[in-house]
């Protein structure tokens, strides 16, 4: 296989030691939360945000006249973009039924699929306002029927973000507290004097943000670990350079440490997609955080065959992957380590980030592996039960019970079932010997 990277970002360890000095960072402060509580969150927000107000939590007054300070176009745009993600989160929820089958006469075996009872919603806004992130866990909280979210967004520019606010509410939030940061999803997880914990963590974040969720998982449910941003295209030579430069610069002014990746099997797209975003960053007014970003993290890497871009892709399991080829379907078809797919040169990840429907909280440092992205189902609990109806069936299952029980030297366990072979099957089964099966052999 010959892979050529025309591009590289930093080394895999300049990365390790700075996911290293982010966990030291954050294990102190959750500590703080858990000793000082509201002292503590309050501290922090001062510091990290300089913001202090009297209550971080929100008046319905306040989240009213915020709404108010929208224009209508906003306020329909938003309004809009809830719509989408609402009706597919509403298609996804359909698809998931409970269920209860007859396995063999007199047994009830089923499962009940239950909302998550309260949940955290973090939803950035430091450096810009996510508005669309408040639809991707809110509103799919809301579908899947969760009985308490409470959200967070740090203030922007020194205050609640109107139109971030204004999604929050129309998404379904029951709780809007201004607080950002290892700060906001810590209050959620760990609980204070003021807010009550939660059960669960969502939404995206930073670098910081997303260790603090790790670090909290176990003590709460997480959605995913969705840190900073990463993107890949895959492109051949039915696209052009400024296509594939706008891509992925559109992604790299997120933060200043968000992967953009190339992967072509053109050697004239890669070098004309380098000359584009050369060109492009001398003009973004982005331009500041994405250059930064495209020079630390960005690559361009070259393979000889389609069958090696696929390789690659899944081996690097990117976030969004923009796929611009005479071949999309075949890599819908065989991609399989990923956080979502773009396909074809018409659409883009600022569809699936802003408005098109999908949920944009997604997989990032290789979790495509393991899982996909936030949907209405990781805010449901999938929960087994069983019953049995006659003595028929509570005798043979019983029976089957007690052999096996017996064969890992639980006589405890099998004495759970010789009772009931007793009493439901008349069968004399003596005590803590496991013997159903020697009685009915006879």
């Amino acid at each position: 296989m010959t892979i050529e990277y025309l591009k590289s970002g930093k080394p895999d360890a300049e990365r390790a030691e700075d996911d290293a000095k982010t966990k030291v960072i954050v294990e102190e402060i959750l500590k703080n939360i858990e000793i000082d509580g509201d002292t503590a969150v309050r501290e922090l927000s001062a510091k990290f945000d300089n913001y202090s107000p009297e209550n971080f939590k929100l008046t319905e007054k306040e989240i009213s006249d915020l709404i108010a300070s929208l224009s209508d176009r906003e306020l329909s745009d938003i309004k809009f973009a809830q719509e989408q993600v609402r009706n597919f989160a509403k298609a996804q929820r359909d698809s998931m039924l409970d269920i209860e089958i007859e396995t063999i006469p007199g047994v009830i075996l089923g499962h009940k699929n239950i909302p998550v009872q309260s949940v955290g919603c973090y939803v950035p806004g430091g450096k810009f306002p996510m508005v669309a992130s408040a639809h991707m866990s809110i509103a799919t909280a809301t579908v899947a029927g969760v009985p308490r979210i409470i959200a967070c967004t740090p203030p922007f520019e020194g205050k609640p973000n109107a139109a971030v606010i204004a999604a929050m509410h129309l998404g379904g939030a029951h709780e809007i507290y201004v607080m950002g940061g290892i700060q906001a999803v810590g209050a959620m997880a760990i609980g204070t004097e003021s807010i009550e914990p939660v059960h669960m963590l969502v939404g995206p974040g930073n670098a910081f943000v997303a260790e603090a969720k790790r670090q909290l998982f176990g003590r709460v449910g997480i959605d995913l670990f969705a840190g900073p941003t990463e993107t890949m295209v895959i492109a051949d030579e039915t696209v052009d350079g400024e296509l594939c430069a706008t891509d992925l610069l559109g992604q790299a002014e997120h933060g200043y440490n968000s992967p953009a990746v190339l992967l072509t099997n053109s050697r004239k797209l890669a070098e004309d997609t380098l000359n584009e975003i050369d060109r492009l960053l001398k003009i973004l007014p982005t331009a500041e955080t994405a250059s930064v970003s495209w020079a630390d993290y960005g690559e361009v890497i070259l393979c000889d065959t389609y069958e090696e871009m696929l390789i690659v892709a899944n081996e690097i399991a990117s976030e969004h992957v923009q796929v611009m080829t005479d071949r999309d379907d075949w890599f819908l078809e065989k991609m399989t380590c990923y956080g979502a797919l773009f396909l074809g040169a018409r659409t883009n990840v600022s569809n699936g980030d802003k408005v098109i429907g999908t949920n944009h909280t997604l997989p990032t440092k290789k979790a495509g592996r393991y899982t996909g992205g936030l949907w209405v189902g990781k805010f449901l609990k999938t929960h087994s039960y069983q019953k049995i109806l006659t003595d028929e069936a509570a005798t043979l299952v019983g029976e089957y019970g007690s052999r096996l029980c017996m064969l890992e030297g639980f006589v405890g366990h099998a004495e759970q079932c010789n009772i009931r072979v007793r009493r439901y099957g008349g069968i004399n089964v003596p005590y803590g010997e496991g013997a159903a099966f020697r009685e009915v052999e006879k």
